[in-house]
């Protein structure tokens, strides 16, 4: 006996089949636009008419403008964006070595048993609260830094602007390192994910032309997955240019340009979090949804930059196969 699919019609006449298959499109079409419409509705109506005020008295100034005293009514981002800029390249710089040798010795070097025993400690980084992250960069991670990294890199490398001293330990270097931590889980995860996925007879066929493990996996293995390498190097910049709890719990929060990574400074998510139940003028509080409305154009422009490289390495890719 056959199931007779219910058609139903409409204005023109015809007949529409509403059969599982449409009806789960309509579904997910249906989501996609309520994402997209909570999306506009949080930027234009709590974002940008929140920071209007802001937006009105300072111009674009504020971008560009070092100063921060909410008792004279002087505001600028420019501490804040740098801070985070930096903070979030520190952490990549760090972390991405990191993490893709995490994922090729998971991969391609370790046992079975290793593989088993390290791939879910790796994850479990991931289930870690920031807030306790944070906690251990407190009593563990600054006074480290302020005891026995910040030392030998002032003897050694102190000529250089960037290790110049005195080391606080609660310093951009310290939240570079709790941030490394924090996105190392993401991107060793997603990239073994795309290493798994290079076929085997490309892998083999180096093998097979006389190339040691080492240079396949320089030459043929990471060439292969870079698109999605990529893809996962982007998702651990957004996690670590919105970390707040755990940033703002060693970086020291001070809103001054700086030179040395020993030295405190101050991001845009770790000023939100600071200071807005403390904002009760109505400018000050505008300023800081307007700080708010930069971080988001800058994750909105990190996803673009991401999206636009990773669709070029596709097409390039269907191009060569």
């Amino acid at each position: 006996m056959k199931l007779r699919v219910p058609s139903f019609s409409i204005l023109n006449g015809k007949n529409w089949k509403f059969t599982p298959d449409t009806i789960f499109q309509i579904f997910l079409g249906v989501i996609s636009i309520i994402s997209v419409i909570v999306l506009a509705a949080l930027l234009l109506r709590e974002l940008i008419r929140g920071a209007w005020p802001a937006l009105s008295a300072f111009g674009l100034g504020f971008l560009f403008s070092s100063a921060w005293n909410p008792v004279t009514g002087e505001f600028g981002a420019l501490p804040f964006i740098y801070g985070t800029i930096v903070s979030s390249m520190l952490a990549l710089l760090i972390g991405v070595p990191l993490s893709l040798g995490i994922a090729v010795y998971l991969t391609e070097i370790a046992s079975s048993r290793v593989r088993a025993i390290l791939s879910p400690v790796v994850e479990l980084l991931a289930a870690i609260p920031s807030v306790i992250i944070g906690l251990w960069g407190i009593f563990v991670l600054a006074p480290f830094v302020r005891e026995h990294l910040a030392p030998p890199l002032m003897n050694y490398l102190g000529f250089l602007p960037l290790f110049k001293g005195p080391a606080y330990g609660y310093s951009v270097l310290t939240a570079g390192l709790v941030l490394a931590i924090m996105i190392i889980p993401i991107i060793s995860s997603v990239s073994r994910e795309a290493i798994l996925a290079v076929p085997s007879l490309q892998k083999e066929g180096s093998l097979a032309l006389g190339a040691t493990r080492f240079e396949t996996i320089i030459s043929v293995v990471l060439p292969y997955a870079k698109g999605a390498i990529f893809g996962a190097v982007m998702l651990g910049l957004g996690r670590a240019i919105g970390e707040t709890m755990a940033v703002t719990m060693v970086i020291g929060n001070n809103p001054q340009i700086f030179t040395s990574l020993l030295h405190p400074g101050y991001t845009m998510a770790a000023v939100i979090a600071n200071e807005f139940t403390e904002a009760t003028d109505d400018v000050y509080l505008a300023a800081l949804i307007e700080v708010g409305l930069v971080l988001f154009a800058i994750s909105m422009v990190v996803n673009i930059i991401a999206r636009a490289i990773t669709w070029k390495y596709l097409k390039v890719q269907e191009g060569q196969s």
